[in-house]
């Protein structure tokens, strides 16, 4: 156990996503990983600086998160429905084998990546699953990002989640027959939150940062597991306008035209 001191915005900013993308997996349900999440992350903040902070936090995170889930399953008249979506506690990461099964964790941000951009799904749901279960915004903040109203874009989200949960939508990466049909979608996905990150659509600033490197991690992570060309290809047209982010707006976040940036930036 390491000492130093759990701050609740680092330790969400830097294992969020990965826990929850495995919580999915594991516990079989959206709302529940997330909620399952939030409970870990409360219990990381209580107990951390009192015994100190894990070796390997993710692997703490999950087997905390798993057990909240569990203990919410059996508090609910549905838990006879959904035992068999749930994986036995043994083969859950401990803290001594997450090192052999890291690469199987990080797998899990790419097959709920897929899976929120299922071709059964409207383009509109895809983008708004991946924004709100992979990047981490608020319903509020997606909102926004896609010019309509929380309330609307709420029940987009939870529809989309019940088709997924109703018809069996795998959570895996496709095989390589699935492929050709399922990778331009994720593609197009990526690139319209990387879009939204490079010319945000609502804010005080032309440029979110947090989009775009959020687009850019999601394609360096489908480049390492499907290394193919459209995937190089998409990596190469998004650091290529990354390249230009510091000479696109000015220290007031307002818009500089080509003719007026610094090119030394």
């Amino acid at each position: 156990m390491s000492t130093e001191p759990a701050s609740i915005d680092d330790l969400y900013r830097e294992h969020s996503r990965r826990v929850q993308a495995t919580l999915i997996r594991l516990l079989g349900d959206f709302e529940l990983a997330e909620e399952a999440m939030q409970d870990a992350f409360m219990a990381a903040v209580q107990q951390w600086p009192v015994n100190g902070k894990p070796d390997n936090p993710t692997a703490w995170l999950i087997r905390t998160g798993y057990h909240c889930g569990i203990d919410q399953i059996r508090q609910r008249s549905t838990a006879r429905r959904r035992a068999h979506l749930l994986l036995p506690t043994e083969r859950l990461p401990t803290e001594e084998t997450l090192d052999l099964e890291l690469t199987a964790i990080e797998d899990d941000a790419l097959r709920l990546l897929f899976t929120c951009c299922h071709p059964s799904l409207s383009m509109e749901a895809r983008i708004a699953l991946t924004l709100r279960e992979i990047c981490g915004l608020t319903t509020e903040q997606v909102a926004s990002a896609l010019l309509m109203k929380p309330p609307t874009l709420a029940q987009r989200i939870v529809r989309a989640k019940r088709k997924i949960r109703d018809a069996h939508i795998p959570y895996a990466v496709p095989t390589q027959e699935e492929l050709p049909e399922r990778l331009p979608d994720v593609l197009q996905v990526i690139y319209l939150v990387f879009n939204e990150g490079y010319s945000r659509s609502t804010g005080a600033s032309v440029v979110d940062i947090s989009l775009t490197q959020e687009a850019m991690r999601l394609g360096n992570e489908l480049a390492r597991l499907l290394p193919q060309g459209e995937v190089f290809g998409l990596m190469a047209l998004m650091l290529l306008n990354n390249a230009r982010r510091d000479a696109r707006q000015d220290n007031d976040g307002e818009l500089v035209t080509l003719d007026a940036q610094d090119r030394r930036l």
